[in-house]
């Protein structure tokens, strides 16, 4: 896809622009399964916010740059140069911006060429857009390729009397170009986490004041090893159980009662992305093109289903370990390595209408949950 020219490019940015305002009404819906889960739709909404700001900013990136490429035969998005590039310009935003002249000398600059050449100045637009993209860079957090641990909820377990946390961390895969979004439901049972949040009453101690959310694990003394962890062990080549047990197996005082993966995409665009040549076909009838995509995502959930106590003996000791529950009688869900998992079909009402009247809904949604969009409505299928 080049830039800025190409009118595929526009029509990507307007329908991946309309996919994500899309996802952000339905995770704003009381009545969509993911509002339901309050805790799922509150993890999501930030790392669709950063989403939505690095898209943002590629848009501008393309007033000055001359490619932009998509992953267009697998996920429909950027394929993870874009993604790293991003990072590098964020990093190098302030050092760059401070060589390029202000907004209003440059307008003033490009008003005196069109008066003294009688032609566009082409070089001084360039260094226009190369700012309000820095600025616009800075403006807000992005997608990064790997986005942080943090923790946004701590509660004791009344049966284990032991804290527990909720951690959320974002990737970006490089290899299957799909932005993913992770969260754990983590046990403590570290003897100083245990003094410190657990009151005598078995219940949170009210007399520490935790102001989530907090960067890192909320153990500081396990939050920088959790942090290269996580790093390491967010690739969505890794299945969710292998991810858990190897967390299981790295910290013996950490205790994994369940992990969650939303792995946003693929993308279908008409007429720019081909992972799917059947939907493409469909969705380039589509009579207004900012209507013609589905975006789709997944949730994949492993979840532990006893807790095998830890053993001490004379020679040797073994930690807690978690059994982790795989559900054998799904054969994909025993493929993806989860407990549960559910997919999910965002898509306009005039797409879905284009597939229903081509008799592809089944064929293309029959193992997902739709969700179909008409302004600021979603309507989700039983």
């Amino acid at each position: 896809m080049n830039a800025p020219a190409d009118s595929a490019v526009a029509q990507y940015f307007s329908t991946i622009r309309a996919a994500l305002g899309g996802l952000e009404i339905f995770l704003g819906d009381r009545n969509s399964p993911l509002y339901r889960n309050s805790v799922v739709g509150e993890v999501v909404m930030p790392y669709l916010a950063r989403l939505k700001a690095s898209f943002a900013c590629w848009e501008n990136r393309i007033g000055f740059v001359q490619q932009f490429r998509v992953s267009r035969a697998e996920s429909g998005f950027p394929v993870f140069q874009n993604v790293l590039e991003l990072e590098n310009d964020r990093q190098s935003a302030e050092k760059r911006l401070a060589a390029i002249p202000n907004a209003d000398q440059l307008r003033g600059e490009m008003a005196d060429f069109i008066l003294r050449q009688k032609a566009f100045p082409t070089d001084l637009q360039t260094r226009m857009a190369e700012r309000l993209y820095l600025e616009q860079i800075g403006k807000g957090d992005i997608f990064s390729p790997f986005v942080l641990p943090e923790t946004i909820r701590v509660a004791v377990n009344p049966k284990t009397m032991r804290p527990y946390y909720i951690v959320c961390w974002g990737a970006f895969d490089g290899t299957a170009t799909l932005p993913m979004i992770y969260m754990a439901t983590i046990e403590d049972s570290s003897d100083n986490i245990l003094k410190m949040l657990v009151g005598p009453d078995g219940k949170l101690n009210p007399d520490v004041d935790i102001p989530l959310p907090v960067g890192g694990l909320l153990n500081p003394e396990l939050a920088s090893r959790f942090d290269d962890f996580t790093l390491k062990n967010s690739a969505y080549s890794l299945t969710p159980v292998t991810i858990a047990t190897n967390l299981d197996k790295d910290f013996p005082t950490l205790h994994p009662k369940q992990l969650r993966r939303i792995v946003l995409g693929p993308f279908y665009s008409a007429g720019i992305t081909e992972n799917n040549e059947r939907v493409n076909d469909i969705l380039s009838k589509v009579r207004k093109p900012e209507n013609a995509w589905l975006l789709t995502w997944t949730v994949q959930e492993v979840f532990s289903k006893a807790e095998r106590p830890a053993q001490k003996g004379f020679w040797s000791s073994t930690p807690a370990q978690e059994e982790f529950h795989i559900e054998t009688d799904d054969l994909e869900a025993a493929r993806m390595g989860v407990s549960a998992y559910e997919k999910h079909a965002l898509v306009p009402h005039d797409a879905y209408q284009a597939l229903y009247a081509a008799g592809e809904t089944q064929g293309i949604f029959g193992a997902y949950k739709v969700h179909v969009i008409s302004g600021n409505q979603v309507i989700s299928e039983g």
